[in-house]
C-alpha cells in the first residue's frame, strides 16, 4: 500500500512539475498573461502558470539566465541577447501572440489632439518644449516615457523617435499605469502607452507619418486595417528544450479561447 501512494504521489509531482511554468517580462503584454495564465489554469486543473512584469529587457535578461520559462516582450530580442541563450547550449523560438498599436496619450483638457511624428520626436528629444508650437495653449510640455529597461521605450525610440536620443531629464516612469496616472493629473504631460491601456482619465492623440496629410487616432480597427501607423507585435520568447512544457499553453495562448482574451482586452488577434 506504502508503495503504491508513493507511486501515485511521485507521478502527481512529476505532472505538477511537467505543467509548472513561469512567465516574466513586458508590462504592455502582462495584463493578457495573466488572464490568459487564469484561463488556462482553470481548463486544466493540473497547471501551474507564474506570470510577473518588470519589463521586456528584464523577461529577456531571466530566459537569458534561465529563471524564466517565457519571456514576454514588447520588443524583438537583440542579436546578442539570442547568442547568449545560445551560448549556454539554449535555441530562442519567437512566438506573435497578439499586436498592439502605441497609443500617445494626453490630458484630457489639452486641445492638441493631431501630431506628426517630426512632432513627436521633437517633442520627445526636447526641440518642442512649450504646447503652443504644435497647436496648443501657451504651457509647457512635460514628457513622460517607461524606462530603459521597457521594450515599449525601445520601440517608441527606434520607430517614432528615428532612433533619436531621448531628451536629457525626461520624467522616466516605471510601470504603464503610472505613464497613465501622471499625465491624467497633469494639464501639460505627453506619454505613450499601450492600447490596452488607454482610458478615460487621458486622451489618445492622432498620429500622422505622412508630413500631416492625414492623422489616424489609434484603435484595434484602425490598427487591423493597418492605418495607424505605430503598431507593433507582442511576443513570447522561449527555449526550444522546453517546449513539451510550454507546448499546452502556447496552443491555448494562440486557439480561439486565448485570442478572445487577446480581443477582450484591446489588443490585436494575430488571426
Amino acid at each position: 500500500m506504502k508503495k503504491i501512494l508513493f507511486t501515485a504521489l511521485t507521478t502527481l509531482l512529476t505532472v505538477s512539475a511537467l505543467n509548472a511554468q513561469t512567465i516574466k517580462g513586458s508590462d504592455t503584454v502582462l495584463p493578457f498573461s495573466q488572464r490568459a495564465a487564469e484561463a488556462f489554469m482553470k481548463a486544466d486543473k493540473t497547471a501551474r502558470v507564474t506570470v510577473t512584469g518588470g519589463g521586456s529587457g528584464v523577461g529577456i535578461s531571466a530566459l537569458i539566465d534561465g529563471s524564466t520559462d517565457i519571456a514576454q516582450s514588447s520588443r524583438k530580442i537583440r542579436f546578442e541577447e539570442r547568442q547568449k541563450v545560445q551560448a549556454r547550449g539554449g535555441n530562442v523560438k519567437e512566438v506573435f501572440v497578439a499586436f498592439d498599436a502605441l497609443a500617445v496619450i494626453v490630458h484630457p483638457s489639452n486641445r492638441a489632439s493631431n501630431l506628426t511624428r517630426e512632432q513627436l520626436e521633437g517633442i520627445f528629444t526636447g526641440q518642442i518644449k512649450n504646447w503652443k508650437e504644435v497647436g496648443g495653449a501657451d504651457m509647457p510640455i512635460v514628457a513622460y516615457s517607461r524606462e530603459t529597461s521597457s521594450g515599449t521605450y525601445e520601440f517608441f525610440k527606434e520607430e517614432v523617435m528615428k532612433k533619436k536620443d531621448y531628451m536629457p531629464g525626461i520624467l522616466s516612469m516605471p510601470a504603464t499605469g503610472a505613464i497613465v496616472q501622471s499625465i491624467s493629473q497633469t494639464p501639460g504631460a505627453i506619454g505613450y502607452i499601450g492600447l490596452a491601456y488607454l482610458d478615460r482619465r487621458v486622451k489618445a492623440v492622432h498620429v500622422s507619418y505622412d508630413g500631416g496629410k492625414t492623422f489616424v487616432e489609434p484603435s484595434i480597427a484602425t490598427a487591423k486595417n493597418e492605418t495607424y501607423p505605430v503598431v507593433r507585435p507582442l511576443i513570447y520568447y522561449y527555449d526550444t528544450a522546453k517546449e513539451r512544457t510550454i507546448k499546452p499553453f502556447m496552443d491555448f495562448v494562440l486557439g480561439p479561447a486565448g485570442q478572445k482574451i487577446v480581443s477582450d482586452l484591446g489588443y490585436i488577434t494575430v488571426k
